[in-house]
């Protein structure tokens, strides 16, 4: 069972890798019924776009190499990502995560930039 946002964005958080408040790291705070409500507004894209430069940054040169791995894959395996990557279990996994988060805010900033604001709800 996976864990889904929709609204102005809809997407599936990466299962074992992303948490539902995620978008929190982009600056807005969240309601919490048996979601997480998020609003961001074109007030609000500094900030995403200084936690996408983050995420770029802790990405490094990793970024491109799991670009080229999702272009050709559908799926992955931690050892998958490992051996893609030449890193250990821990490193994987945070690397996913930053991954993760950078496909999350670049959502969230395309949806400010073409409609001036983005809400969505995520599932807990």
């Amino acid at each position: 069972m996976g864990r889904y946002y929709s609204g102005d964005i809809e997407g599936k958080f990466w299962f074992g890798v992303q948490s539902s408040d995620d978008a929190s790291f982009f600056g807005a705070e969240p309601t919490e019924p048996n979601y997480l409500e998020y609003y961001f507004t074109e007030d609000d894209l500094a900030e995403v776009k200084k936690g996408l430069k983050e995420c770029k940054k802790e990405l490094g040169k990793y970024k491109i190499e799991l670009d080229q791995f999702f272009q050709r894959e559908t799926g992955y395996t931690d050892e998958m990502i490992e051996e893609e990557l030449k890193v250990n279990k821990n490193k994987a996994k945070e690397l996913l995560t930053w991954y993760a988060r950078l496909e999350l805010g670049e959502k969230i900033a395309e949806c400010i930039e073409e409609s001036g604001q983005c809400s969505f709800e995520a599932e807990l």
